[in-house]
């Protein structure tokens, strides 16, 4: 009985440890001038002539707004539709 109730605790921690970290998964938006935007995990020091804004993970753009999703791995931004990696 004793060694039940201790694997059901180890699983229950291990549940919760892996519940919180998904949880704690965070990422923003990130959009230029030419309106492409793409998901970033990091905020990064963009230069201001590349016309870079961070935006919160929920932003949304407005109705009369158009913007692109172009996602893409690795540290870099969307110019004119290239990858630019730094």
């Amino acid at each position: 009985m004793k060694s039940f109730v201790k694997l059901t605790l180890a699983a229950l921690l291990a549940g919760g440890t892996l519940a919180l970290s998904a949880s704690s998964a965070s990422a923003m938006i990130a959009c230029n001038g030419e309106g492409e935007c793409w998901h970033v995990t990091h905020r990064y020091a963009y230069h201001p002539e590349f016309g870079i804004v961070v935006h919160p993970d929920g932003w949304r753009w407005g109705p009369g707004e158009h913007y692109v999703w172009r996602e893409h791995s690795g540290r870099g931004y969307w110019h004119s539709g290239v990858w630019i990696k730094f």
